[in-house]
C-alpha cells in the first residue's frame, strides 16, 4: 500500500514538473498574453466602473462594470474576487521560472503586489463568510480600505499591478544586450545576444 502511494506521488510529481517545463518553454508565449489578457480585461472593468461613479455619476451599488451590468451578482461575490486575484498569483508563479534577469526582478515586483492583493481579499473574504465585517464597517473592509475607498483602492491595486508586468514582459522580450534571453522561445533579441556573446572580452 505505501509502495504503491509512493509511485503514484512520484508519477504527479514528475507530471507536475513536465508541465510546469511545458509552461515555460514551449507554451510560455501563449500563457503569459493569455495571463495579461485576464489582467487587462479585469483591470478595464475596474477603469469601467469608475467611469461609470465619476462621468456617467451612477450611484456605487449600481457601477457593476461591463460584466456586472448583465450579471450584477458577480460583482458582489467575494469568492469571484478572490478566486480572480488566487488565480492571477498562481499564473504569476507558474510562469516565474521562464523569466530571466531584469525581467525577472520586475514580474518577482508584480508577484509581491498580487501577494498582498490576495492578502487584502482573503481578508475581505472571511468576513463575508463569517458574517461579522471588521471596525463595525458595514461591508466587508481591507485594512487599505480604511483609508483608501475600494473603487479607487481596487483600482489603483490592479494599475500598479499591471506596470511591472508589462516591464517584465518587455525586457523579457526584449532582453538588454548582454543578458541572456530565458530558456523559452518568446525573445525578440536573440540576434543581439549572439552578436554579445561573439564580441570578444578583455583578458
Amino acid at each position: 500500500m505505501y509502495r504503491h502511494n509512493s509511485e503514484a506521488d512520484t508519477m504527479i510529481e514528475s507530471s507536475a514538473r513536465r508541465i510546469l517545463k511545458t509552461l515555460n518553454g514551449s507554451w510560455h508565449t501563449r500563457a503569459v498574453f493569455l495571463l495579461f489578457a485576464i489582467v487587462v480585461a479585469h483591470w478595464g472593468e475596474h477603469v469601467m466602473q469608475a467611469y461609470q461613479v465619476y462621468v456617467r455619476h451612477w450611484s456605487l451599488p449600481h457601477a457593476h462594470g461591463g460584466i456586472g451590468l448583465l450579471f450584477p451578482w458577480l460583482v458582489t461575490s467575494e469568492w469571484l474576487h478572490f478566486g480572480y486575484v488566487g488565480g492571477i498569483l498562481a499564473g504569476l508563479a507558474l510562469l516565474r521560472p521562464g523569466f530571466a534577469g531584469r525581467s525577472r526582478a520586475w514580474w518577482n515586483a508584480a508577484l509581491a503586489i498580487q501577494a498582498w492583493h490576495v492578502m487584502e481579499h482573503t481578508l475581505l473574504l472571511g468576513q463575508a463568510m463569517l458574517g461579522h465585517n471588521l471596525f463595525g464597517a458595514p461591508v466587508p473592509t481591507s485594512l487599505v480600505q480604511l483609508l483608501i475607498p475600494r473603487l479607487e483602492l481596487h483600482l489603483f491595486y490592479n494599475a500598479i499591478g499591471l506596470i511591472p508586468m508589462v516591464m517584465g514582459l518587455f525586457y523579457h522580450l526584449s532582453p538588454p544586450v548582454g543578458e541572456r534571453p530565458a530558456s523559452c522561445r518568446c525573445a525578440h533579441s536573440k540576434v543581439l545576444w549572439a552578436r554579445a556573446s561573439l564580441k570578444p572580452t578583455n583578458t
